[in-house]
């Protein structure tokens, strides 16, 4: 069993070996002949690269929310997530102003987060209601 294994082995291998060309057989002119220099990205410009335009007039005003927890205060954190540290929090009922929201750890179900503008902070958009909608961090 070993042999016939070993045996097919080698055949495979000596077929593979027959059918690659070698360096030696390749001609000579090929070998010498100088390569043409690569086609840099600046003769094409815009061609090969997608860029996304900036718009310098699109502004993004905050939105007004309410907190929406039931007893507790609602914890400020340094980050979009409960690992982060709480910088602070705000009272049930109360006013927040959002910035904008990006995605964090999740609060029951949900893991959107809202930043607030002015101390940097985020909290969870589960407990915050907005009228409209917020635009991504």
């Amino acid at each position: 069993m070993i042999r016939r294994t070993l045996k097919s082995g080698l055949l495979a291998t000596v077929a593979v070996l027959a059918f690659l060309p070698t360096a030696g057989a390749a001609p000579a002119s090929a070998a010498t002949a100088p390569r043409p220099a690569p086609t840099t990205a600046a003769q094409y410009p815009g061609h090969h690269v997608k860029q996304r335009a900036r718009l310098a007039h699109r502004r993004t005003f905050p939105v007004l929310g309410r907190v929406a927890t039931r007893r507790a205060r609602l914890n400020v954190r340094s980050g979009p997530g409960t690992v982060y540290r709480i910088v602070g929090h705000r009272h049930k009922n109360r006013l927040v102003t959002v910035a904008c929201e990006t995605y964090g750890t999740g609060v029951r179900g949900n893991h959107l987060w809202y930043r607030l503008p002015h101390h940097g902070g985020y909290v969870a958009a589960r407990y915050v209601v907005t009228r409209r909608a917020v635009p991504w961090c």
